[in-house]
């Protein structure tokens, strides 16, 4: 199974942009598919994530209000709409998902910014300008 990030670009700032993670060869419908963008010289940051089974969403502080996670099942496609995008926002965008499950009470998808995430798409750089 693969994951493919796309749609990233020139912005200017205040303006909006929306990436897409494609999934192929298979179904991660037992998953969390997250968000993640690193800038030059920074960590990876987690931005939120989807569980692919209902649509439950989660998102980091940082951007709560501004990013919004969307799925589309028949597209096996997970969206990022991003806006009011400033320059700090400029980074490699990729998304990831996390299959891990617990094994013991409370049981359950193993999610959000600590999980381990097996699957990885390449990056597309998004460029907001001031």
């Amino acid at each position: 199974v693969q994951l493919q990030a796309s749609g990233g670009g020139l912005v200017q700032m205040g303006g909006s942009l929306t990436l897409s993670c494609a999934v192929s060869g298979g179904t991660f419908s037992n998953s969390a598919i997250a968000w993640f963008r690193q800038a030059p010289e920074k960590e990876r940051q987690f931005l939120g994530d989807i569980r692919w089974e209902d649509g439950n969403t989660d998102y980091a502080d940082s951007v709560k209000g501004r990013f919004l996670i969307s799925r589309d099942n028949a597209k096996n496609t997970i969206y990022l709409q991003m806006s009011s995008l400033e320059p700090e926002d400029t980074a490699v965008y990729t998304c990831a998902a996390a299959t891990r499950h617990r094994t013991r009470y409370p049981y359950g998808l193993i999610r959000g910014p600590s999980a381990v995430y097996d699957f990885w798409g390449k990056g597309t750089l998004v460029t907001v300008s001031s």
